[in-house]
């Protein structure tokens, strides 16, 4: 050993050392993570290809040091005055190295994926994500902690470098080209990732079958800079054109043009709801921030977090199999408010300048007056954009209009935020469409104290809480807290003059990743279904009727179905339909749900019983039982119809996001 040439011995060392602590921290990231009831199956070809994903960086960081030390006067065995610069090397780039895998860390409890370039948008609401990140996280802990292990690596490093100095034999010329020529070889392998003719693609890991094993296996590296290629906001025409007419007929376009990809249908209703005299009810639509429907009491959560929104689903039109077609706040108000899918890959629909002019069903609630509540700013995700551009009139409350404290970076408190919303509209003396926005269901988890007197805080063992989906109790009391804020805003407005002719209307943003288990099918929690399932329902008393509905729902289905509840006409060129009118048609029998994970990179499709999920790179596909409500049946649909309505749903809202243009004159009134 001690005949191989010094400089190749410590590149080989820089290689093993860098490997050995990306593989540290994957398995550091799998035990933390790993859900114990979720079925991830064998975890050897997940570390297996997670190994040769490190490997790939490694061997390209000590190529580097190969190819400088080699043809460069920088062989520290050699030129002691090189010695300093390779320590300031490896400082910067051991720093950088491990930056990227704890900011990995925290990105995939935040949001249960790898990092990637997604994660940029963060960086243009920079002020609110480093609030967030402050108030959530031990930020000088993290930092400590950084120094620290950057330290010892170097050091380590530096070390060997010692080691290998005084313990060697001069070898002969034969065997330092060799060697040289050896290595150069193997870090090449490494760096291609297999022996074949394509090299090893990010989209591999999500060959395993298995979301979770594949976020495992990814080197959050090797994530970041793959995912940039998915930046593109085009969309295929031809593909679009070749959906069209079964999507037109399924979406119930009564004008098809398939050269003109004409999706607007202009809808008159005929409600089967009354409503006082000539006067158009009220519509307070509520957004809840991460209402994760396993995680709630509508299902039977023993842990029983939702007691209050549980009896209002009793008394309303709740739709219980509600699903979100992404996660992510931004992508979930873009899909209720404009009914199109957020299909952007890697930013939010919301912060590109050419999707920023959208037409939305609520501009043709037009005897109606426009409010919007928002706790924090709503220069978050650009949100005041595709707001204030694209709702006629609107009066919108944010961040500084009211007279309360802000509890932290979301702004506001909830319970704050439904109280100030609802002196606003006691006052109002004609019909209005007010938009609430919440936020504490959401890191930091902050409950004010004087709520916290207020409502019982409760604690659970950690196994009782990770066996119903909850990480934490902090954010299991952030979930309480969310029902016990709605009870005060419906205690309220009972009180208030609005009440009576008032629909209430409340849909999750988005749901959460977990164990959905024992109350959900296992392949809800092995198929992540539990991060788009959430609590869709309108709520008025004596006017609507108390129903449970099982048809499947979608975030996009919500303003075309308060649309027909009030019974005004409305033009909709977005994806959503009108609900309780597939439900008088054919039972709901039909109904579709279009599921994309932009992070994963996946399409998914909901029909009939099963959940359809496919790779938009790489072979892995999978179609899984997917009804709560029934047993599963032995024999499964052929896939190809999923795929064909997947595909089509897909490539018809990248086509709806640059082509559903607001009329010319509901800008100007």
């Amino acid at each position: 050993m001690n005949k191989i040439p010094r400089t190749i011995r410590w590149v080989l060392a820089v290689f093993l050392l860098l490997v050995l602590f990306m593989s540290a921290a994957r398995v550091f990231s799998w035990y933390v993570f790993r859900i114990p009831m979720a079925d991830t199956g064998p975890t050897s070809r997940t570390f297996w290809l997670g190994l040769r994903y490190d490997a790939r960086v490694a061997a390209a960081i000590s190529l580097v040091v190969l190819a400088a030390t080699s043809f460069l006067p920088l062989d520290p065995f050699r030129n002691e005055r090189s010695r300093p610069w390779w320590k300031g090397f490896f400082i910067i780039v051991t720093l950088a190295l491990v930056m990227f895998f704890v900011t990995d860390f925290l990105h995939f409890r935040y949001l249960n994926q790898r990092l990637n370039a997604s994660a940029l948008s963060f960086l243009e609401d920079a002020r609110i994500s480093a609030g967030m990140v402050w108030q959530t996280y031990p930020v000088f802990r993290l930092t400590i902690t950084v120094i620290g292990v950057t330290w010892i690596i170097v050091a380590l490093l530096m070390f060997l470098y010692r080691y290998i100095a005084f313990r060697w034999d001069p070898p002969a010329k034969f065997t330092r080209i060799v060697s040289f020529i050896l290595v150069l070889v193997f870090f090449c392998i490494c760096i291609f990732g297999r022996i074949g003719q394509y090299p090893l693609r990010w989209s591999d890991a999500f060959n395993l079958g298995n979301d979770f094993n594949a976020n495992i296996a990814l080197n959050p590296i090797q994530s970041f800079f793959s995912s940039f290629k998915f930046r593109s906001s085009s969309y295929d025409v031809n593909k679009v054109r070749e959906a069209y007419p079964r999507m037109a007929e399924y979406l119930g376009v009564t004008q098809p043009d398939a050269n003109a990809l004409r999706f607007e249908r202009n809808v008159v209703p005929d409600s089967i709801y009354n409503w006082n005299g000539n006067q158009q009810p009220n519509v307070v639509l509520v957004i809840c921030e991460s209402f994760s429907g396993y995680k709630s009491s509508m299902w039977g959560s023993p842990l029983n977090t939702t007691p209050y929104f549980a009896e209002l689903c009793k008394n309303g039109l709740f739709f219980d199999n509600c699903f979100t077609p992404l996660i992510g706040t931004a992508k979930g108000v873009w899909a209720t408010i404009t009914g199109i899918p957020d299909v952007e890959l890697v930013k939010t629909a919301s912060r590109n300048p050419m999707m920023v002019d959208q037409h939305t069903i609520i501009n043709d609630f037009k005897g109606h007056k426009k409010f919007y509540f928002l706790g924090g700013s709503t220069s978050w995700a650009n949100i005041r954009g595709i707001l204030t551009n694209n709702i006629s009139g609107l009066n919108l409350y944010e961040e500084g209009s009211y007279n309360v404290p802000k509890v932290d970076v979301w702004g506001i408190s909830d319970m704050n935020l439904f109280l100030e919303a609802d002196k606003v509209l006691k006052t109002e003396d004609h019909p209005f469409f007010a938009i609430i926005q919440t936020a504490d269901n959401h890191r930091p988890y902050t409950i004010p104290e004087e709520d916290r007197k207020q409502m019982d805080i409760v604690n659970f063992p950690i196994d009782t809480l990770r066996k119903y989906g909850f990480e934490s109790n902090e954010e299991l009391n952030a979930f309480r807290y969310t029902d016990y804020c709605f009870r005060r805003f419906m205690e309220t407005a009972k009180k208030s003059p609005y009440y009576n002719n008032t629909i209430f209307a409340f849909i999750g943003d988005h749901g959460i990743a977990g164990n959905a288990g024992p109350l959900f099918p296992r392949s809800w929690t092995d198929n992540r279904l539990s991060s788009n399932h959430v609590p869709m329902l309108f709520y008025a008393p004596g006017k609507l009727p108390a129903k449970r509905i099982h048809d499947l729902a979608s975030q996009v289905d919500v303003l075309p179905t308060l649309a027909g509840i009030v019974n005004i006409p409305y033009r909709n060129s977005g994806m959503g339909t009108d609900l309780m009118a597939r439900n008088a048609r054919d039972s709901g029998k039909e109904n579709k749900v279009f599921i994309m994970d932009y992070n994963n990179k996946n399409l998914g499709l909901i029909s009939g019983e099963y959940y359809y999920n496919r790779a938009m790179q790489g072979r892995a596909t999978s179609l899984v039982w997917a009804d709560f409500a029934a047993k599963p049946v032995e024999a499964a649909p052929d896939t190809a119809s999923y795929e064909w309505w997947s595909q089509a749903f897909y490539h018809t809202a990248r086509y709806m996001l640059l082509n559903n243009k607001k009329a010319g004159s509901e800008g100007n009134k």
